[in-house]
């Protein structure tokens, strides 16, 4: 009778923009010692997945290592699996790039290892129904995904010791069913109930397959698990038994366990990705509903298979941030395609800014679950540092002239309502009017950086979880689904949510007598319509963008009595030279109708008006990195009042420094915008950037105008410093 076999595809991966000290630690408790254990056991063969991220950073800082995964591809012990080279999700990005991650991977694997790999793995095993005829045409034969996207199509949890046949418009690919009972015995079940669970598997099922894929983090690079897998021996206990069971039990990499098998037939898989991310991705108020029926069904197998949760494109409606770095990779993507053959220029520029292009459809900066993701603001901006230099270069070679600049009007995030791109060689901005007349996107191009990006600090389903955290954890292995640890204590007293996406030059009207700690509090109580209504695009020009609105001042607000109705006028006015650029905001307001007429019964308006900067330089707490006013400095993480109406913030690391001239204003309110967040070692607070307030008090005759201005000179900091 031939031998039941068990098929281990186990995937490594960093993402672009991670710490170089995190990517060696992880080595050192994960990767290495993973392969080392591995080597010892020569009867136990896989398929290791390795991301071209991870790749090119081994092939760096530890070249050794993959002559280690050579020897053990020349033995036959190993199958180095293939995907995307920046490990993308997949469906998410234009058909030609695809193609182009896949073959940059088969590429780098044949070359390194001496195979060119049959199966892919796919990122966050994010499934949608088209994937067959996009691997097929990449070559990929097969892939792996969970169980549950099986049983969510209909089949049975015994149907799944086998693979099947997807197949999209004639084009097919093998997909194995990974096991997520076997998912969560390996490594923190015991050895003994592990190999049980493969015995049962074997009995009910001769001659079948039970598959697993999983991360290699999880042996040894999550919390405890190192002390769990290698100190303890877990690891080294669980590749022994299944050596001594080689009577019935046969390990083999999944090329050559389907190679001996025949398909159990055909399946239509649904979008999917594994149970946890499908809760994830909910909006906060229906997860909490679904995370309740799940714990109301645990017991029922029968029912929670068909529990299913939402599917990975809800991360781009439930955050707008992760919608925009999308919408951006894509807008850069199509200028690359759109860049002529025919020149000679344009084909270097194509092909330098292509890997730019593909390093920053990396997927992790886009979603966020129990992994940091898109609240890990240094991995965020890897990614726009990555689009910044691709689409610099894409439109440097689509442009006639050096100097050029370009005014557009599109649909740029896709919400049904426009936005005006303006790109020249020194700058990228996005303004929203239907966002309160924002900057979304302000991209400094000389140093590759976007300085907005920061994260409204919104309500997520596990804050309610954040009491119970135990800062430092007991020491316990388990699963990082099953943890509850905190970074630092108190992190509940720290929560708190915007009323805003977090833009630049937001206009916000409030009362008198409002504080600065009323701001940092979020508790301004400040004018919705101003600050986040849709404004009319009066003018759109290369150079500059005027936008309106009108709406009602309530009574509580202005000291002059009762509600008003007001009209905002607010012009931005791009200027740059070679290494810098200006923002200029010009405010305007009057009153509206038959009061700006009637001056001698009504009232001045008493009220405040402020122009919101968002700025993100990452790092709170380093001496590169600073507030600089009146001959003093002060580290990022700094809140409080700057007396007067003049600031420096200078980041030396990325090379960029804004300089805050708002002329007339009393004081700039700034306070950092801190999230708490959820990641693998627990709750942890994290620094978005800074809020800067620009306030001055408003006296509003009935028939006057008011004014005011606030311009940011952006420019190289090092050369300044070096000047000094």
């Amino acid at each position: 009778m031939p031998k039941f076999n068990l098929v281990l595809l186990i995937h490594a991966h960093q993402p672009i923009g991670n710490f170089d000290e995190v990517m060696e630690q992880t080595y050192v408790r994960s990767y290495l010692p993973f392969v080392e254990c591995l080597s010892r056991h020569p009867l136990v063969r896989m398929g290791l997945h390795y991301s071209g991220s991870l790749l090119e950073w081994l092939a760096k800082q530890h070249p050794e290592y993959l002559v280690q995964i050579a020897a053990l591809v020349a033995r036959g012990q190993v199958e180095v699996v293939g995907g995307g080279f920046y490990e993308p999700i997949l469906i998410t990005i234009p058909p030609e790039d695809q193609i182009e991650q896949i073959r940059r991977l088969s590429d780098f694997i044949t070359k390194n290892f001496g195979k060119r790999p049959g199966g892919a793995w796919l990122a966050e095993r994010v499934w949608e129904p088209q994937l067959p005829a996009a691997l097929a045409e990449a070559g990929v034969e097969y892939t792996l995904v969970d169980d549950s996207h099986f049983l969510t199509a209909g089949r049975e949890l015994s149907e799944l010791y086998g693979y099947y046949i997807c197949e999209e418009r004639g084009r097919t690919v093998k997909v194995i069913p990974g096991l997520q009972q076997l998912r969560y015995l390996l490594p923190f079940g015991s050895v003994d109930d592990s190999i049980r669970f493969l015995r049962e598997g074997a009995a009910e099922h001769p001659g079948g397959m039970a598959a697993m894929g999983d991360d290699m983090e999880k042996f040894g690079g999550w919390p405890h698990t190192w002390e769990h897998c290698y100190r303890d021996g877990w690891l080294e206990n669980f590749f022994t038994a299944l050596e001594a069971n080689q009577d019935w039990l046969q390990v083999i990499p999944p090329g050559e366990a389907l190679a001996a098998r025949a398909p159990f037939g055909r399946v239509d898989l649904p979008t999917a990705s594994y149970t946890e991310m499908m809760e994830w991705v909910l909006p906060t108020p229906a997860r909490q509903k679904f995370h309740a029926l799940q714990q109301e069904f645990a017991q029922r197998p029968d029912v929670r298979r068909f529990l299913r949760g939402g599917f990975w494109r809800g991360f781009f409606s439930k955050y707008a941030e992760a919608n925009l770095l999308h919408k951006k990779m894509l807008r850069v993507s199509s200028k690359l395609q759109s860049i002529s053959p025919k020149s000679a220029k344009g084909t270097e520029a194509r092909e330098k800014a292509m890997t730019h292009l593909l390093r920053a459809q990396c997927n992790d900066a886009y979603w966020h679950g129990i992994f940091g993701g898109l609240y890990a603001p240094h991995l965020r901006t890897a990614l726009w540092r990555e689009l910044i230099i691709a689409e610099t270069l894409a439109d440097a070679a689509r442009q006639r002239s050096a100097q050029y600049r370009v005014a557009e009007r599109l649909d740029f995030d896709a919400d049904g309502m426009k936005e005006i791109e303006i790109v020249s060689p020194q700058f990228a901005a996005l303004v929203k009017p239907s966002g309160g007349g924002t900057l979304e996107i302000l991209d400094f191009r000389p140093s590759a950086v976007t300085l907005v990006n920061s994260l409204q600090r919104r309500l997520e389903a596990y804050h309610a979880r954040i009491s119970g955290a135990v800062a430092g954890g007991g020491g316990q292995v388990a699963s990082i689904h099953d943890q509850i640890l905190a970074k630092e204590d108190g992190l509940e007293q720290r929560l708190k949510y915007d009323r805003w996406p977090r833009h630049m030059l937001r206009l916000l009207l409030f009362a008198d007598g409002k504080k600065h700690e009323e701001y940092e509090g979020i508790r301004l109580e400040e004018n919705a319509v101003f600050a986040a209504g849709t404004y009319r695009s009066e003018k759109v020009e290369r150079d500059e963008v005027t936008l309106s609105i009108e709406g009602p001042l309530d009574a509580a607000m202005a000291s002059g009595g009762q509600c008003t109705n007001l009209r905002a006028l607010k012009t931005m006015k791009f200027t740059s030279t070679t290494g810098t650029c200006d923002v200029r905001c010009r405010l305007e307001l009057a009153r509206c109708g038959s009061e700006s007429s009637a001056a001698e019964n009504v009232s001045p308006l008493r009220f405040m008006a402020g122009l919101e900067i968002v700025l993100n330089l990452l790092a709170p707490n380093v001496p590169d990195r600073y507030f600089e006013f009146a001959g003093e400095r002060h580290q990022l993480a700094w809140s409080g009042i700057v007396e007067g109406s003049q600031l420096r913030v200078v980041d030396e690391w990325q090379d960029v420094a804004v300089t805050i001239d708002a002329p007339g204003a009393s004081h700039l309110w700034i306070a950092p915008i801190e999230t708490v967040s959820e990641s693998e070692e627990g709750f942890e607070r994290v620094y978005q950037g800074s809020q800067i307030l620009a306030v001055w008090p408003v006296q509003l005759m009935p028939s006057a105008k008011w004014s005011a201005e606030t311009v940011l000179h952006v420019t190289k900091a090092r050369e300044k410093s070096a000047k000094k």
